[in-house]
This record gives C-alpha cells, structure tokens and sequence, in this order.
C-alpha cells in the first residue's frame, strides 16, 4: 500500500520505517528541510536503537523516501497518518495547532480518495475537528472524494519503539464507520499474523482516551510506588519485598511497579496532564490523576533533599556527579527527565555537577543551557573522578554493576545516591560507602 506519514519525529519515523520494513510503500512528510536531507543521508534526528539500520535499509530497497513537498507526498497516497507533536500547551492542555496545520494541507493536496489516521495523541473530539477542516478544504476546492477519517493511537516505549510496533501487544483503531475497516486490516495484518485479535476495532471517542487512559494508569502506578517507598523510608520494611509481593497478585502483576525518581519523557507529564484538562473543561474532577501529578512532582523533589540533607544543604565546593541524565534508559529524551530537577537543586546548592549519559549529553546540554558549575564527562568513570558523592539517576546498563573498588580511589567523598535501587547495601557498606536509595535499607535507615 501507498502510505504518506506526515511528521517525521519520533512516532512518525517510527510508525514509517516499520511499515515500510513490511513491504509498504512509505513517505515521510516534514517541513524541516534539514532534518529530511539528514534522513535522506541515512542520519535519524532521534536517538532510538535499531531505527538507522531500518531506515537505512528500506530507504535502500527503494520502499522509504523523504520529502518536504506537500503536493509530491499526498499525490495518489492511499493512507496518510498524521503523526505530529502535540506539545502541552500553557494551561496544560494538548496543543493542536500542528495537526490542524496538517489536515489542511491535507485538504488542499489531496486528489482522491484516501483514509486519514491520526496517530499523535490527542484529545477527544480532534478527529471530528480534523474531519471538519479537511472538507472545508475540499469544498473551497470544489472537489468531493471519500475521506475517512479514524484514530489510530500509538503504544511505543522509547528505547524499544521497534519492537514494541513490530510486535504490538494490541492495535487501537477507532472507526465511526466501516469505511476504512479494509484499509486498516491490510495495513496492519503483517503485525498480527500470530493473532489477528490484537486489532482492536472502536469509536473514535473511545480509541482517542484509549491512549490517554493508558498512559495515565501507568504513570499512577509509578507514582503509588514512589510514595509507598517514601513511607517505608520512615516505617521500615524493603519496597522491593512489597513489590514481589504485590506483583504475584494476578489483579496486580509485576510491571510498574518500581520505585525511582519519578517519571519524565514525552508522553506520561503531557499526557496526565491533558487528561485532566480534558476533565475540567467537562467540570469533572479526577482526583487520582491530581494526586499521580502532584506525587511524582514530590518525588523529584523528595530525592534531591536525599543529597543536599547529606551535605546539610550546603554543597560550596563539593563535586557530585551525576549517572544518567536521560528520563529513562534507551533514549536521548530529556523531557521532564528526573535529572534536571536534581541537577538544578544540586547547583543551587553551590555544588559542581559532573554529568555523564551514553546517549542524552546533548540533548541535556540544550535544555539546561550553559552553567558554568555543570560539566560533562566522556566516560562514567570520569564523572565520578575526584568527585565528593555519585548520584544514580537513570539506570543504563553500563551503571548497573560499576567497580566500586575502582570508584572508592577515584571518589574523594564516598557516598552513593541510587535512586534506581540497583546496587547492595551490604556491598557498598563494606567497602566503606555512605550509601542512600529510595524504600530500601541503607545507611540512614541501618
């Protein structure tokens, strides 16, 4: 099938390079001139592991092109996914203006019949708002074709975005007619072969919270975990026990369920926050999602005092450094990304904050701006030279079993922060680390 997907960001370049890797004839549609002639070159914008072998490949095999002309990429296309951001807006609802500027553009370049997709998150009702402006379109034009219109959410974990769209647990469709039904069925059945089921046919309403709803739910369990743990801190007990024990409980089960820093990236912050914009503009209150937003606000937070308590919030002079400066493992993302709120809190101390992330140094360097106090090292070893603490924020795996020997003589202080819960007490404290986590026995607690 002739398939255009119009954006060319993470979900996009994604959604596009997978389709084509299954025999689809795929375009991408982007206004930025520099990022389609780095894609032309085999150059992804974003950091995601496997993508620039695929798009590499398929761009090769002649089923994978890029473009920034508008009347070249909806020429004759028999699908088109819109597939844009829809950043948080100021008063924290989901900003459109992207996907309204594409269903224009749609509605002035498209000559035939075709099915509409709109894969970024979005609140209810966009669909019909996206059906609305591309007729407009087509009747200032004079022209009428069969335009179907249907939501199509995405369900991609960064850092393993490839598998998660070739091998999707279920495929969201929402449908407020049969139209389209076929198209979507060819579309997606190289994806489901082992069990078509996973296609999961809805209204369009539904599909459009279905994400959102998702999302939310995942991001309250993180937050649930993050305060249990910040109670067992002050009653006793092991969140990681609890965690066994609460996993086992089929109602429950095992995922989600880790204690941390607080969750970040580009989807869960803006999502919950949507949802609840949603609901308020409907004067429903959703209390859950208030205290799941507030809570994880809290734990980034809670987790910086773990630092500056050891130092008795004074850090003139002392160096911390810092592993892990992506919100999660896998990805340069650094959207809402627990280490800025530690680093920030860190500098304001008077710390000297070395930083080190195998994939996110970059994208880091542009959120937080030049600070004179902030440096970035090569190596993880390197970060921690000569430094007074080490703080663990993101769980790479190049993190999970360092050489704490090699650490205890490169270290001038030697205390470890793990906000990840990777390492063992007993191992640290015999080696004569200060060592502090998040739910679990440590120094302070022991």
């Amino acid at each position: 099938m002739k398939i255009t997907v119009v954006g060319s960001g993470y979900v996009g370049l994604v959604t596009g390079t997978c389709l084509a890797e299954v025999g689809h004839s795929v375009t991408c549609l982007d206004v930025n001139q520099e990022k389609i002639d780095g894609l032309r070159q085999g150059i992804s914008p974003i950091f995601e592991p496997g993508l620039s072998e695929l798009i590499k490949r398929n761009a090769g095999h002649g089923r994978l092109s890029f473009t920034t002309s508008s009347k070249e990429a909806l020429a004759k296309c028999r699908a088109i996914f819109i597939a844009v951001g829809t950043p948080e807006g100021e008063n924290g609802s989901a900003d459109l203006k992207y996907v309204r500027a594409v269903a224009q553009t749609i509605g002035e370049h498209i000559n035939g019949p075709a099915l509409v997709i709109v894969k970024s998150t979005v609140p209810v009702g966009t669909c019909r708002e996206v059906a609305l402006i591309i007729r407009g379109e087509l009747s200032k034009r004079k022209v009428q074709f069969d335009i179907a219109i249907a939501s199509n959410p995405e369900f991609l974990k960064e850092g393993a975005a490839i598998e998660d769209f070739m091998r999707p647990d279920r495929i969201v469709i929402g449908l407020d007619a049969q139209n389209g039904r076929d198209d979507f069925l060819e579309i997606y059945a190289p994806f489901v072969q082992d069990d078509p089921s996973k296609i999961l046919f809805m209204d369009i309403a539904s599909s459009e919270l279905t994400k959102y709803a998702s999302n939310a739910m995942l991001a309250t369990r993180i937050s649930f975990m993050n305060e249990l743990a910040r109670l067992v801190d002050h009653v006793g007990g092991n969140i990681d026990e609890i965690r066994r024990g609460m996993g086992q409980d089929v109602r429950i089960g095992r995922k989600f369920l880790y204690a941390g820093p607080g969750f970040g990236g580009s989807c869960f912050p803006k999502d919950v926050e949507a949802l609840m914009k949603t609901a308020a503009e409907s004067n429903v209150e959703l209390s859950v999602l208030n205290g799941t937003n507030q809570a994880n606000k809290t734990q980034k937070k809670y987790v910086s005092h773990k630092v500056l308590r050891y130092f008795n919030h004074n850090l003139a002079g002392k160096t911390v450094a810092v592993w892990g400066l992506a919100f999660k493992p896998g990805t340069d993302d650094v959207r809402d990304t627990p280490s800025y709120t530690i680093i920030k809190a860190l500098l304001d101390a008077g710390a000297t904050v070395k930083a080190h992330d195998p994939e996110a140094q970059e994208t880091f360097k542009a959120l937080m701006g030049s600070t004179s106090s902030l440096h970035y090292a090569k190596e993880s070893y390197d970060a921690a030279h000569g430094a007074d603490a080490l703080v663990l924020v993101t769980e790479w795996a190049e993190y999970k079993r360092p050489d704490f020997d090699r650490l205890a003589t490169l270290m001038k202080g030697k205390a470890v922060f793990d906000f990840r819960n990777q390492y063992s007490f007993p191992e640290l404290k015999a080696l004569g680390f200060y060592y502090e986590c998040i739910g679990r026995p440590d120094s302070r607690r022991s």
